[in-house]
Formats: structure tokens, sequence, C-alpha cells
């Protein structure tokens, strides 16, 4: 049988107050994903952490980071990146499951903490440069691409009223 990537034992942690322990854990979580953009199926997740004996629990403090793949909202086409993220978070036996992560024996499991983090992180609406330009919203080309002869400053015709409130001609 195989342990868990992100499980750690800290027995001896435990036993001695004050002591600390760094820990790099790796491996994929399966389900990762927001709206716009998810954790390509397979790829890993790094925990680097320091967990540190405090009194009634662990407190892991440290970075995940993660590759990250979507579609841009401006161009659809693949957006990827690189996330990294700060944690610091409580692990306690019998702790409130809202506030700390649970410690359950000598073993604490960094996974819950990984997913939580990455989620947060994730791009909700993800762009495949800063600068991408998007498609044309008549003719669909790609801008990034190409360019086109498309009029694209068309006047939506709710508006034409408050043209005339200005004193001028409406537009169309």
């Amino acid at each position: 049988m195989t342990q868990h990537p992100f499980v750690v034992n800290v027995g001896t942690l435990r036993r001695q107050p004050g002591a600390s322990l760094r820990e790099r854990r790796e491996g994929p979580i399966p389900e990762l994903a927001v709206t716009g953009s998810s954790v390509p199926e397979g790829r890993p997740v790094v925990v680097e952490v320091l967990l540190e004996s405090v009194h009634g629990g662990i407190m892991a403090t440290g970075a995940v980071s993660a590759p990250w793949a979507g579609e841009c909202r401006r161009c659809l086409a693949v957006a990827r990146g690189e996330l990294r993220t700060s944690v610091r978070e409580l692990f306690e036996p019998g702790g409130d499951p809202e506030q700390t992560y649970p410690l359950r024996g000598d073993q604490l499991d960094l996974e819950p903490l990984a997913r939580d983090a990455v989620l947060l992180e994730l791009p909700q609406v993800p762009l495949c440069t800063e600068g991408c330009l998007g498609l044309c919203p008549v003719c669909g080309i790609n801008h990034n691409e190409a360019s086109c002869s498309c009029q694209t400053e068309s006047i939506d015709p709710r508006w034409a009223p408050l043209d005339a409130l200005k004193g001028g001609e409406p537009r169309r």
C-alpha cells in the first residue's frame, strides 16, 4: 500500500514544542477547476511548507504552486500559466473545520490545504496574454493574428434618444 503523497507524519514534531520541519510534497489532485480555468488532470500540485509545533497543533507556513490552463476570455485561445500562492494554516485535533485543518493522530494531510489554496487562486477569466486583442465582433477574426476592415463602431440604437437630448443628430 502506498501512502498518499500529501500525508506527513508529525509525531516527533508534536512531542517537541517549538520544533519545526520543512516539507516539500507534490502530486496530482483531481478536479481542480473553477469557471474559467483548471489544473490539467495528472499535473502535480507542489506544497512547500515549514511545519511548526505550536500549542494545540501544527502551523503550516509556505507556498502552493500548480500549472493551470483555460480559455482566453478575449480570443478563445488556450491560456496557460503557473500559479503560486502563500499559505499559513493551523492543523489541530478536533478543531472547527471552518477555521482549521484536521490533525488526525500523528498525521496531517496537506491535500485539503493545497486544494483550497489552488481553487482560490485559479483565474476566473484567464487571458492568453495581458495585451490580448481579442476577436472582431463582426467577422470573428483573431486580432492577435490578423486585422480586418470591419466597422466595429456600430452604435446601439437604444442610445439614440440620449444623442437627441445632447442636441446632436442621432447616431446610426
